[in-house]
């Protein structure tokens, strides 16, 4: 599908619904919101805020809805005072997710709405991202993943509709090492140490902490790459609490990853070939049972291997994270083919 097409099956999907946008103001929710108020019966945006947000995240959010057109609420709620949550073991993103829709729940219910729907995409499904199961469980619907859109095609598409976002919506906790205990003294000097940086080299800023060693990420490092700007910095955030300070030369942030990798066939050099690699592990047994609604498929639980039969192709699923998919054309039809699979796919909390 292009990109026209996409946005007319995301239009089709939320057409007359009554729904509740899980609402962060980061461009996935924001073009969801958007459609939402465009084509929804009734919709509302909301926030929870998890009381470790960056500063102006509401701020922004509720400007960004203001000018979308959505009704917006905010709920407060203070996750460091949950004990779970506090650890940061590696599910904190799953504890996190469980937390905000069970409210985004109490809210919908309140309001006699049946549909939370949130901004998660088909790139999102390539990532390590243990929240994502909170989805199935809850019930929570993720139009963009039905109707393909990559991250990609979701900024793509605000850009070609003028629509603003933010770009700094993740909270604090994300900054901090997993194992290592979530504090308001650590979200704090986080929150000082990318605001000082912000206001010397501008958007995006992120400063992660890892046993009190602040590594500094920044959109446009230039800006920093002079003795005196060092020499603040390392002055500033040793003052509240860090030990060490470093300067990440690779960057913010990593390039979306390519969904699908063409793999010559050595037996049969008349195939072709695509596979992708999840950093996750796959339970076997629940992916079978959802992909039983796709194709014909074969499971082995005990080999940890899943191979499904469709439209004339073939996919094969290994617990590891590892997908190949075979008997394709190009690499247009294996992404549209992992359009389908991903979204079946179960993984390990």
């Amino acid at each position: 599908m292009n990109l026209d097409e996409k946005i007319e099956k995301l239009r089709e999907y939320l057409k007359d619904k009554k729904i509740l946008v899980a609402f962060s103001g980061g461009a996935d929710s924001t073009l969801v919101a958007k459609i939402a108020k465009d084509v929804c019966s009734e919709a509302v945006a909301v926030t929870v805020d998890n009381g470790v947000l960056p500063p102006d995240c509401i701020k922004n959010a509720r400007e960004i809805a203001d000018e979308i057109g959505i009704d917006y609420e905010v709920i407060k709620e203070n996750f460091i005072e949950n004990e779970a949550f506090k650890s940061n073991q590696p599910n904190r993103c799953f504890i996190c997710k469980s937390i905000m829709y069970s409210k985004l729940q109490d809210a919908a219910e309140e309001k006699g709405i049946d549909i939370i729907v949130d901004g998660l995409n088909i790139s999102d499904l390539l990532e390590d991202r243990p929240g994502i199961m909170v989805n199935y469980e809850k019930n929570i619907v993720s139009p963009l993943v039905y109707a393909g859109f990559t991250g990609d095609d979701v900024r793509d598409t605000l850009k070609k509709l003028n629509i603003p976002y933010s770009t700094n919506t993740t909270c604090f906790a994300t900054r901090i090492a997993k194992y290592n205990e979530i504090t308001l003294k650590k979200v704090n000097r986080i929150r000082y140490a990318e605001s000082l940086i912000k206001n010397m080299a501008g958007e995006p800023v992120r400063v992660r902490d890892d046993d009190d060693i602040a590594r500094i990420e920044v959109g446009n490092i230039d800006r920093l790459l002079n003795q005196t700007s060092l020499n603040h910095i390392n002055s500033e955030l040793k003052a509240v609490g860090f030990k060490r300070v470093a300067l990440d030369i690779s960057g913010y942030g990593e390039p979306e990853k390519e969904m699908v990798i063409y793999t010559p066939c050595k037996d049969e050099k008349n195939k072709i070939m695509f596979e992708t690699e999840l950093p996750y592990q796959i339970d076997i047994k629940k992916t079978c049972t959802e992909l039983e609604r796709l194709g014909s498929i074969k499971c082995s639980d005990e080999m940890g291997i899943v191979m499904l039969e469709i439209d004339g192709r073939n996919v094969t699923i290994f617990r590891a994270g590892k997908i190949v998919a075979r008997r394709v054309i190009d690499k247009e039809d294996a992404e549209k083919l992992l359009i389908k699979v991903l979204p079946r796919i179960r993984r390990f909390t």
